[in-house]
């Protein structure tokens, strides 16, 4: 059993990643037919939106486009900031739906900006008071530990809903701008669904960890 619950959480972030990573390839040698590149797509959805305030730039790194909400910026990976492929529009529209959600103020967003700091306090502590309840044999410490722990499972199970609508407002934006043809949408449907699976993948990860960790101690507690 404990071998089960190090080998499937591997496998399920391990099998997402390779389907992310094969279907980014897939589509980023598929052309628009609009020949519009990432940066292109994300300042036309952001200018229809009135967003103006919110810069478009070139970041470092494959696969490292996100939304800064702090300084108003979506950071675009250079493949996706200048290339005019599927991969390239469906990554910048979806970075543009976070821009959209974030001035509608979506509940889920707004929540999780929230628990940031949270969050990050309690999977700090939370490993720290499990290792020592497991030293020093205080099994009920070291179950607190595991609690606290539980925060980036919440963490995680709000973000889902933010990615996933995400991805939704970015095909409605397309679509409505006209930014592909409507034959291009199952592409960009299939690259976005591929890219949610990591998160998905992830939750469920973590969560055979956390079970495990509280196996763990309730093992020792009994031996105790």
């Amino acid at each position: 059993m404990d071998i089960l619950l190090y080998i499937i959480p591997v496998v399920l972030v391990f099998g997402a990643q390779m389907i992310v990573t094969s279907t980014y390839n897939k589509y980023k040698s598929v052309p628009n037919k609009k020949s519009l590149t990432g940066s292109e797509v994300a300042r036309k959805i952001l200018d229809k939106n009135n967003y103006t305030d919110v810069h478009v730039v070139e970041t470092k790194g494959k696969m490292s486009d996100h939304y800064d909400p702090r300084r108003k910026t979506v950071r675009l990976s250079s493949e996706v900031y200048h290339d005019a492929t599927i991969s390239a529009v469906s990554i910048a529209a979806h970075e543009c739906g976070h821009v959209i959600q974030h001035k509608n103020k979506y509940a889920p967003m707004t929540i999780r900006h929230a628990i940031v700091p949270v969050v990050n306090f309690a999977s700090r502590i939370g490993y720290v008071v499990l290792i020592i309840g497991l030293i020093a044999s205080a099994f009920k410490l070291a179950t607190w530990g595991i609690v606290l722990l539980c925060a980036t499972l919440l963490f995680q199970l709000i973000t889902l809903p933010v990615e996933f609508n995400a991805s939704k407002r970015a095909i409605k934006a397309l679509e409505e701008n006209k930014l592909i043809e409507k034959s291009e949408k199952d592409r960009v449907s299939a690259m976005l669904t591929a890219a949610a699976l990591t998160y998905v993948a992830s939750l469920v990860a973590n969560a055979f960890e956390i079970l495990r960790l509280f196996l763990m101690v309730s093992v020792n507690r009994n031996r105790d």
